[in-house]
């Protein structure tokens, strides 16, 4: 086994606790870094000098990175970086934008006694990426997926109203409306999605007993929102908006700050 601009590794150094490199990775890692140094782009030949690789093992993993997605292989036989990187990319920076906004959300969880919730549309769905908690403000039990729930919920219909109605009509076509209490809105004609910037509303379509709103926040890799469980038929609107709006305000400024780093 041969680590990294070094010689073999000895069995006794595995017996002394030294690291346990997996040689295929290395190289399969290499061959990505030397396609990126090359301005994001070089030919199998290239790969394997730059490597120190015979030409077929550098053709084997140019060809598996490229079956997964980690390289995109050109008509000219060139290789460039592939879709994958970018979505770990973009992935890494949305949870730099969660760390980021940390104290927003408990800023927000803290003034209206409750959980908050936050959720982006990821790859085609509509996923929860965070919940700021705590034992006085403890999170509802979300008993079906978001995934599966996205039209009955403020978040999901947060999110689903900023998209283009190309993705959205792609989205509801993927994912039927299931009945989840007698307030479930199930025909997609009737769906009431709130324009974008505007609040979002579940009242009891989750579930019996819960309302939430939602509000959208600004990312730079997709739509995001940010939700709250309010009483039903919460009385004092005005306060609930206003404080989510507030929070929403502070989340997109530190998406912001981690987007333009």
């Amino acid at each position: 086994m041969v680590g990294r601009g070094s010689g073999p590794i000895s069995d006794s150094e595995h017996q002394r606790g030294g690291p346990t490199l997996i040689q295929s990775v290395q190289r399969a890692l290499r061959v990505i870094e030397v396609v990126a140094e090359r301005e994001g782009r070089a030919s199998a030949k290239e790969v394997a000098r730059a490597a120190g690789l015979p030409l077929a093992t550098a053709y084997h993993l140019l060809r598996t990175c490229t079956h997964e997605g980690w390289l995109q292989r050109l008509d000219d036989g060139t290789y460039v970086l592939g879709h994958r990187l970018d979505v770990i990319r973009g992935q890494g920076r949305a949870a730099r934008g969660v760390a980021q906004a940390r104290p927003a959300l408990e800023w927000l969880r803290d003034k209206i006694g409750g959980a908050v919730y936050v959720a982006r549309h990821v790859d085609g769905e509509v996923v929860i990426i965070d919940v700021v908690d705590s034992p006085k403000s403890p999170r509802i039990d979300l008993w079906v997926g978001l995934h599966d729930a996205a039209h009955a919920t403020a978040l999901g219909k947060c999110i689903l109203g900023q998209l283009p109605a190309t993705e959205r009509l792609d989205y509801l076509s993927r994912h039927p409306l299931h009945d989840l209490t007698p307030r479930t809105v199930v025909d997609p004609r009737k769906l009431r999605l709130p324009p974008p910037g505007a609040v979002a509303v579940d009242d009891e379509e989750y579930a019996l007993g819960v309302a939430c709103l939602a509000v959208p926040f600004v990312t730079a890799t997709g739509a995001g929102a940010l939700g709250i469980v309010v009483p039903p038929r919460y009385p004092d609107r005005e306060h609930w908006v206003g404080a989510l709006q507030a929070g929403a305000g502070r989340v997109s400024r530190a998406f912001a700050l981690v987007g333009s780093n």
